[in-house]
């Protein structure tokens, strides 16, 4: 304990935050994992299934753009904890007898850990902004991929959690016990976090949520087909295709998932040694074309090889693995050049917007997932994918040059 009031202020608030980052995403992993596995069992079809996360996709979307906005006037301590207190909320409407569990209840909670998960997401990564000294772009850099890829790592041990709380102690088993966690990890983040912290000097009007800077744009319509390009496979298709088709147990489902989300995040914290530290001085989208290009071939690559059946359980395991360590630099670059290029007085506004567009594009891909998978199969999901990183590639290959190093993003006052 006094080692860790000896760190200086920056380092031991860089810690809180990370923390409750962590913290949430094990729950947010694991109820994503609970959610699916258990209405599978009852019967959903995927694109059910699928509906069931549509809230929680589109109040993220509504709290990103409104969340930023939020951060600069209130705080970003304030908006992270009600972040948690929200999922705690969340997690206990889940504690109804089954027989309550009707559609509109779970959208209902699922909406709640939607705001919840975006207000928690934009407060940690707009903190790192204030946390490193200007024009520190290495050090920036390599915090924003820790915070990303450990947070990321997290969230696939929160699929096997999810996995096995709902084979160990049931569903309402598995949301008393991270609710009641939570719980404790909000009350120490109520006492522990820095007031204040990211709160803008001259308060913004409600229009600066909508960002005017061309950077900032473009980073969020390409972040948009990114994501959606992960989830129109990763949400609903994939697991259901791995229980249905492959065969797999819960168990098996909800380990793989975990396995691809934790290496995915493992990559995301080394990925400035794999693009450079130098990625960080660059002065325009070229790298970020060249990882997005790269990985477009992949999902194109397993839809190829299942079409043609080739060992598709094997090509498909191994080529989303493949998929993951692309994906996981792709988003460690994208993550650190909206931080970058982010003002730093109301860092929020400018990340928040960036994670609007990110939560629209899980949106899109969330119900594609269901969809296409339910109309299509696995491999038509494969096509979008492969066609979504495309377009963001392309847009991304547009970033005027330079990128700004502190970001100063025009915005409208009217």
């Amino acid at each position: 304990m006094q080692s860790w009031k000896q760190l200086p202020e920056p380092i031991r608030q860089y810690g809180i935050v990370t923390g409750n980052y962590w913290a949430f995403t094990l729950t947010d992993g694991a109820l994503r994992m609970l959610v699916v596995l258990h209405f599978h069992d009852l019967g959903y079809s995927p694109l059910q299934i699928a509906m069931l996360f549509l809230f929680y996709e589109i109040f993220g979307v509504v709290t990103n753009l409104i969340g930023g906005w939020l951060g600069a006037r209130l705080g970003l301590n304030r908006t992270m904890n009600i972040g948690l207190g929200l999922q705690i909320i969340a997690l206990s409407m889940l504690l109804v007898p089954v027989s309550a569990l009707s559609v509109a209840w779970v959208m209902a909670a699922q909406a709640l850990s939607g705001i919840a998960k975006d207000l928690n997401k934009m407060s940690a990564k707009s903190s790192i902004k204030l946390l490193v000294p200007d024009g520190d772009h290495g050090r920036l850099y390599t915090w924003v991929a820790l915070l990303t890829g450990s947070k990321n790592t997290l969230k696939g041990v929160g699929f096997f959690l999810g996995g096995a709380l709902l084979s160990l102690v049931g569903f309402r088993g598995a949301m008393l016990i991270m609710a009641a966690a939570l719980a404790v990890v909000w009350i120490v983040s109520l006492m522990t976090l820095g007031r204040d912290l990211g709160k803008a000097r001259d308060k913004p009007p409600f229009t600066a949520m909508f960002s005017k800077s061309p950077t900032i744009n473009i980073l969020s319509a390409a972040r948009l087909f990114l994501f959606g390009a992960r989830d129109v496979w990763f949400v609903v298709a994939l697991p259901v295709y791995l229980s249905l088709t492959l065969g797999w147990d819960h168990w098996t489902v909800g380990g793989y998932l975990a396995l691809w989300v934790i290496g995915y995040g493992l990559v995301q914290t080394i990925a400035p040694r794999l693009t450079g530290r130098s990625t960080a001085n660059r002065t325009d989208g070229q790298g970020a074309f060249f990882w997005a290009a790269l990985l477009a071939l992949v999902p194109a690559g397993i839809a190829l090889a299942i079409g043609a059946d080739i060992q598709t359980e094997y090509t498909l395991v191994l080529g989303l693995l493949v998929f993951g360590v692309l994906f996981a630099i792709n988003s460690s670059l994208h993550s650190f050049l909206i931080v970058k290029s982010a003002k730093r007085d109301g860092v929020s506004l400018d990340v928040g917007f960036y994670y609007m567009a990110n939560a629209m594009g899980r949106l899109v891909g969330t119900v594609l997932s269901g969809w296409l998978y339910q109309r299509d199969g696995l491999t038509a999901c494969l096509w979008v994918s492969a066609f979504f990183i495309a377009l963001s590639a392309i847009i991304v290959a547009r970033l005027p040059e330079p990128v700004p190093a502190q970001g100063s993003p025009q915005r409208s006052s009217d």
